[in-house]
């Protein structure tokens, strides 16, 4: 018999109704906000499968704007979410899409900031209020946000990969887990890395510095961090 974590059982202390429909679609919006990391105006949701059939039933739509004002999943202002948001001066619409072959509680969430970029991050809620992140832009990647993420956008060239992780170790960053997604050989590539404690402030403009890194994202989430 498999064992499992009593916040598989019961889900994460939450605004109802749903640990899927709910509590992920706010850890989802949160997760999105961090990946995207700039001031926006606008987003644009799109739901599918079960999540595009039962949204409004389940506060879903409630859920992912609260997360994408940085509301914790146990935050009484998500049932007023979209509301707040309205008055905060953010422009926000939900359509159904098919996605494919992903799971039935899937968002993709496409950011229009302030500086006139675009970002879309694709996600999941897996249950019991748990995440996945499948895709940044058409970049395919996974990742849960349950441990400090760093996600380094970068030239694929040789030896880049070893002078980041060396840079690392120098700030004794414990590595949990690595992937790297290219588009092509010596184009376009995104590093994606967890670790096993958070990433200091001082990291960001060390990794900046090295040569072909074009951005660098840090995610220290904390589901205890209300945001006013």
């Amino acid at each position: 018999m498999p064992n499992h974590s009593v916040l598989e059982i019961l889900g994460p202390v939450m605004i109802g109704p749903s640990s899927s429909h709910t509590a992920g679609a706010v850890r989802l919006g949160r997760l999105a906000r961090g990946i995207n990391g700039r001031p926006f105006k606008k987003v644009r949701i799109g739901l599918h499968g079960s999540f595009a059939s039962t949204y409004r039933g389940h506060g879903t739509d409630k859920a992912l704007i609260a997360g994408l004002m940085g509301f914790a999943t146990d935050d009484e202002r998500i049932r007023d979410a979209l509301t707040l948001a309205g008055k905060a001066g953010l422009e926000f619409d939900f359509t159904p899409v098919d996605l494919g072959a992903v799971h039935p509680n899937t968002a993709r969430i496409t950011f229009y900031n302030e500086d006139d970029t675009r970002m879309a991050v694709t996600g999941s809620s897996i249950g019991g209020g748990q995440v996945l992140i499948q895709k940044i832009d058409d970049t395919p990647l996974a990742f849960t946000g349950n441990y400090p993420t760093l996600i380094i956008d970068h030239i694929d060239r040789r030896g880049i990969i070893s002078e980041i992780t060396t840079l690392l170790a120098r700030f004794e960053i414990n590595i949990a887990t690595m992937h790297v997604s290219r588009t092509q050989k010596n184009k376009n590539a995104v590093l994606l890395i967890e670790a096993d404690q958070e990433f200091p402030e001082a990291l960001e403009k060390d990794l900046v510095g090295i040569k072909d890194v074009n951005q660098v994202r840090m995610l220290n989430l904390e589901e205890d961090r209300h945001v006013s």
